[in-house]
């Protein structure tokens, strides 16, 4: 595999049950990011697909789960099937929370996951293992909405050395039933920043706009 095509990640899946919102946080030195990594559907569960990522484990976990099939099922559905599944890592959250998370053994140092109550958080070439223990602990530890949360949760990362080859983008994916453009479809936030010098902050001040012209 070409180096060129390692999505370098940091990332988050979780629910906010009471406001019935499922969404997906990542930061990379990775071009447009956001265009490989969050997928996600109201009312069936979140996906992170990273590392030499699979872009197929987007729409097919999420078939998986709207199936019926648990987080952990999907992913051994899908790297089992997959020839380089151990390049891949993922993370999964379902329609109620349930998570998993698979990081495959050719996955470059540090890679790993940690998972809680209602969020998974993973990451590949991190500067090490305090990367995802500061996005969980931040994640725990906050009671905001899910948007506000999760780029808490990549602020933490970041700041705990992230990605160690450095910082090019950012996304925010958020679905909730009926709360897009004219309530046609779920996508409630899809914010992206593609290629920037400090990726998170300009993704925090895309939040604001949002929540300025949308409410």
């Amino acid at each position: 595999m070409d180096s060129k095509d390692l999505i370098t990640t940091f990332s988050i899946v979780a629910y906010d049950p009471d406001n019935e919102e499922w969404g997906v946080g990542v930061a990379s030195k990775f071009l447009a990011v956001g265009s490989m990594v969050p997928w996600a559907r109201a009312g069936v569960g979140a996906i992170a697909t990273q590392a030499w990522g699979n872009p197929n484990y987007g729409p097919d976990g999420l078939y998986l789960l709207e199936q019926g099939e648990s987080p952990e099922e999907t992913i051994k559905i899908l790297t089992e099937a997959d020839p380089r599944g151990e390049f891949r890592q993922l993370g999964i959250i379902d329609k109620e929370g349930n998570t998993a998370s698979f990081t495959g053994d050719q996955c470059l140092d540090w890679a790993g996951s940690r998972e809680g109550k209602n969020y998974s958080v993973q990451g590949n070439i991190l500067a090490g293992r305090e990367v995802v223990d500061s996005m969980a602990d931040i994640f725990e530890n906050t009671k905001r909405k899910l948007a506000d949360r999760l780029i808490a949760v990549l602020e933490a990362g970041q700041e705990a050395g992230g990605d160690k080859r450095g910082r090019q983008a950012a996304a925010l994916f958020i679905v909730k039933e009926n709360a897009g453009i004219n309530g046609l479809d779920d996508r409630y936030i899809d914010l992206r920043v593609d290629d920037h010098q400090t990726p998170i902050k300009e993704l925090k001040r895309l939040l604001q706009l949002f929540y300025e012209q949308r409410g």
